[in-house]
């Protein structure tokens, strides 16, 4: 199966402040700063973290202020939310590029990958069903294959 793995390669090159600035949104200091650090995150942050990782930044800016801008950038379609089971939401900036994720349930750490095998078993199953498939969302839950060493 040919699986490619680089999650820097599936991130889209236009920035979280320009899209914002693509469509007029006004633009303060603090939600600059979150645009920033969620732009340049490599993994997939919770709210929690990404305000931890702006109050390094800017010790003035409140959870509130960072619950308030993730709302407003998911309403209009900049960053997406993605509910790993975890009972927190996670949050990427919305790609041109389609991709996946693989989850690892002991690290939570979120993998991001595509398949050309994947989508196209994805359209058959749709078409032999009697459906053209328009979107979809693959999310893999998974453990390490050393766990299975360790029973």
């Amino acid at each position: 199966m040919d699986v490619a793995l680089k999650a820097a390669n599936l991130k889209n090159p236009t920035s979280i402040e320009a899209r914002c600035a693509e469509k007029g949104m006004r633009m303060t200091e603090q939600r600059r700063t979150i645009a920033r650090v969620l732009n340049d995150a490599d993994d997939h942050p919770d709210v929690e973290e990404l305000y931890r990782r702006c109050a390094k930044i800017d010790d003035r800016i409140s959870i509130s202020t960072v619950y308030r801008t993730v709302k407003l950038f998911e309403d209009s379609g900049i960053i997406e939310r993605h509910d790993f089971r975890e009972g927190r939401a996670r949050f990427e900036q919305i790609s041109d590029v389609h991709h996946d994720h693989l989850i690892n349930l002991r690290t939570g750490e979120v993998i991001e990958f595509q398949s050309e095998e994947i989508e196209r078993l994805q359209a058959e199953v749709a078409r032999k069903l009697g459906y053209k498939l328009i979107d979809h969302r693959l999310e893999l839950y998974a453990v390490p294959l050393d766990d299975e060493k360790k029973n």
